[in-house]
């Protein structure tokens, strides 16, 4: 599994709070949060290497995730969310992380004073940062969705893509937008440590798209779907058993309390590390054919089945990920125009997370943006589950170009959205009602 078909431990993420690091003067701020992330992740990268080292698993990235960072700035009297960002960004790198999530607000009824500067503050942090990932979270099926929120962070999307223009506007894919968000999410850009997590938490996100193609590769060809789902509930019980071991050593290492595995098949640009190539292993000729939801409904109900009968500690999001510019498959099937941008949001009804690491022109208006949002977070808070929008508009480019990160962000080819307005409604504002079912107390 781990030679072949890229089985890893995608990340170990350390939660953190940092409500004890609060104080009138942003300097102060600043100065606690440097301090407790040293001391807390001070051993968070070495303990993993160790651990890689000892089990042959590779665990191939090592993140922090703090206290949202609106609550935090929000008691000083000077605050600058902006020096805060740098602050978390020079920590990360001291300690050797790779990502560093809570750059964040939960404003889905509303803002308050500092809800406001952060969002304000994101493109500029993102800019300015390099190991920094940011989100806000504008619907919850009890509240609603916050429309103004949308409208503005549509705003803040572009503004974020368009100081990063040189980079191929990589500020936008630090960048995501929530409905029901989890606190406890192990992966970025949208991890934070939520209200009610403790002190300090070790979860770690799983991985291996790359098993579960070859575990349906080898059945027999005439295999039926109750079958293949048996298969795939096998591959994600020793996936997650997997998880939880190396978590619960690298917890006990550190000597911090172990949090959730999180079940979500994450996949990467290398090849055959695709949930996109689960799809063509089932039957399909490409990820985009008709039967692609339903394929992609049946895998993330197999991995949750099978992952929760090996942990009694699973959250985070918990699913398959469809990220167009981190999946090889993926990026194939966009690049040939098999995958629109219409049916990978029909795909975000059943998936684990949402519209993720999608390019689109760069000129594509800040309303219909918001439409796209508001969109996913209507999915999101009609069907109970967590939804996410992480768009890149591409400064500069055009249907039929490519953006290029590298490493786990991949590449991306720039898709087309619909040219019709959205401007009349999302300028309404306003809160959209919860639905019917948030009434259940």
């Amino acid at each position: 599994m781990i030679k072949l078909h890229n089985l890893d431990i995608r990340t170990v993420t350390l939660a953190l709070s940092l409500r004890d690091c609060i104080h009138p003067d942003v300097d102060v701020v600043c100065e606690n949060i440097y301090n407790k992330i040293k001391k807390y992740a001070a051993n968070l990268v070495k303990y993993a290497n160790e651990l890689e080292n000892e089990y042959s698993i590779p665990i191939i990235n090592k993140r922090i995730a703090v206290t949202p960072i609106s609550l935090i700035g929000e008691a000083c009297t000077n605050p600058d969310y902006v020096k805060i960002a740098k602050t978390l960004d020079k920590a990360a790198m001291e300690v050797g992380v790779n990502f560093i999530g809570g750059f964040s607000a939960l404003v889905e009824k509303g803002c308050t004073k500092g809800d406001k500067l952060l969002m304000e503050s994101i493109p500029e942090a993102l800019a300015q940062t390099e190991r920094l990932c940011s989100s806000v979270n504008l619907a919850t099926s009890k509240a609603g969705i916050n429309m103004d929120a949308v409208l503005k962070m549509a705003e803040i999307m572009k503004k974020a893509a368009e100081l990063t223009k040189e980079r191929d506007s990589i500020g936008a894919a630090k960048l995501v937008c929530f409905c029901n968000s989890a606190s406890d999410n192990p992966f970025m850009a949208g991890a934070y440590c939520g209200f009610g997590e403790p002190e300090c938490a070790l979860n770690v996100g799983v991985s291996g798209p790359g098993v579960v193609r070859a575990a349906i590769e080898n059945m027999p060809k005439d295999a039926d779907l109750s079958e293949v789902a048996n298969t795939i509930k096998k591959i994600a019980y020793k996936i997650t058993s997997t998880g939880e071991l190396v978590g619960r050593k690298l917890a006990k290492k550190l000597d911090i309390p172990f949090g959730v595995v999180d079940l979500s098949l994450a996949p990467t640009p290398a090849e055959g590390d695709s949930v996109a190539g689960i799809f063509q292993a089932m039957g399909l000729e490409h990820a985009g054919a008709h039967g692609t939801t339903a394929a992609l409904a049946m895998l993330n109900d197999a991995v949750k089945k099978g992952g929760i009968m090996a942990s009694s500690h699973v959250g985070g999001l918990s699913g398959a990920f469809i990220p167009v510019s981190e999946d090889a498959g993926m990026i194939e099937a966009a690049t040939k125009g098999c995958l629109t941008f219409d049916k990978l949001e029909a795909m975000t009804c059943v998936c684990s997370v949402g519209l993720d690491m999608i390019a689109i022109p760069g000129d594509t208006p800040a309303s219909t943006i918001a439409g796209i949002i508001a969109d996913e977070m209507a999915i999101g808070m009609i069907n109970k589950k967590t939804t996410a929008v992480r768009l890149i508009p591409a400064v500069g480019k055009n249907v039929g170009d490519k953006i290029y990160f590298g490493g786990l962000l991949g590449e991306a080819p720039v898709i087309p959205v619909n040219n019709l307005s959205s401007a009349g409604f999302v300028n309404r504002g306003g809160r959209m009602p919860a639905p019917i079912h948030s009434l259940n107390n």
